[in-house]
């Protein structure tokens, strides 16, 4: 855990934590995900991303980079709140029941909901487990936002098979680039309902599952990383983490976790992304983007992307941790000045 704060407090500083980050790096996201379904050669690295911020700026002014931001900031707000409350209450249900192994289970959970419990390490393989099935209830509510913005981020139209690598056609002719306006919420909901069903709205729930294990791998290279700190000639009752340690250890948390689970993450968005065909059977599935990706470019075709991936992901959870500590230093001051 991060902090001794019972579930529901830690909830919402982390949901709203994570909605102040990723309304500071959403034209990043919006980038990584067109980055993770074009087949461009020209798109590639970080150059690619300013590539493609020019080009969504010139086509659709300063707007477009914030194209599906809303369906993006519900997903992140319902899937951070359920993850940090799940999370935070398995972990105190666990920690509690190995301190006192004879207290009624009952009483363990009415006690992990309702009383500060102490952050520590339950060991590795207990941190990520507790972490994995947080991760599994927050991304079952919160899978059909993020399908429905995966398909507003690139626009929800057909695939273009054309890839020219002529300069002047990247901005026209690069799959996954829309050239038209953006689609509308309604607009998206009614085709995927259309297409697939309600079991659209789930598309690409498979590689979830695993992916489940990026915020449970997190929390625990941050609690890690949180606890190396360089020694400073500081009064040893300050034991808390700086604002910039705190923004520090979360990014850098991220970007491993990331880098290390990123072949999984580019087969959730091709998924989410892919369009069923006239009297096709189906979408692409998870071993088929990775088979394709690995048949074009290679090896290094599985992390196509990954740049402006690591770059969002550093931003948004250093500032996820900060504001997140901001907001449970202030409930604790607000605590102690009532009591």
């Amino acid at each position: 855990m991060t902090s001794s704060l019972p579930p529901l407090a830690q909830a919402w500083s982390g949901a709203l934590g994570s909605a102040a980050a990723n309304s500071i790096t959403y034209p990043l996201d919006l980038v990584a995900t067109k980055l993770q379904t074009t087949t461009s050669n020209r798109l590639r690295g970080l150059r690619g991303v300013l590539r493609l911020l020019r080009h969504i700026v010139r086509a659709e002014g300063v707007a477009g980079l914030y194209d599906g931001i809303g369906a993006d900031t519900a997903s992140t707000l319902i899937s951070n709140f359920l993850y940090f409350y799940f999370y935070t209450l398995l972990h105190a249900l666990v920690a509690r029941r190995r301190a006192a192994s004879n207290v009624p289970l009952i009483q363990a959970i009415k006690h992990a909901l309702t009383s500060p419990t102490p952050p520590i390490l339950l060991g590795v393989p207990a941190e990520l487990a507790v972490g994995f099935v947080a991760g599994v209830a927050s991304r079952a509510v919160s899978t059909p936002f993020s399908v429905v913005t995966v398909r507003l981020q690139t626009g929800d139209g057909e695939e273009s098979d054309d890839s020219s690598d002529d300069e002047s056609s990247i901005a026209e002719k690069a799959p996954g680039i829309p050239v038209k306006g953006p689609p509308r919420f309604a607009d998206v909901v009614r085709r995927i309902y259309a297409e697939q069903g309600l079991a659209g709205f789930w598309a690409g729930f498979q590689p979830t599952l695993p992916l489940c294990l990026t915020p449970a791998l997190t929390l625990l290279l941050f609690q890690l990383l949180s606890r190396l700190r360089i020694p400073r000639k500081v009064p040893s009752s300050s034991t808390r983490p700086s604002a910039a340690g705190a923004f520090l250890s979360g990014a850098t948390a991220n970007a491993l976790a990331v880098a290390i689970l990123y072949p999984l993450l580019l087969a959730k968005v091709r998924v989410q992304a892919s369009r069923r065909r006239s009297g096709g059977v189906g979408g692409a599935s998870m071993t088929d983007v990775w088979a394709r990706a690995i048949k074009e470019d290679g090896w290094a075709g599985l992390y196509q992307g990954l740049a402006a991936q690591l770059v969002k992901g550093f931003v948004n959870q250093g500032v996820t941790m900060l504001v997140k500590q901001r907001i449970e230093r202030a409930a604790v001051r607000l605590y102690s000045k009532g009591r």
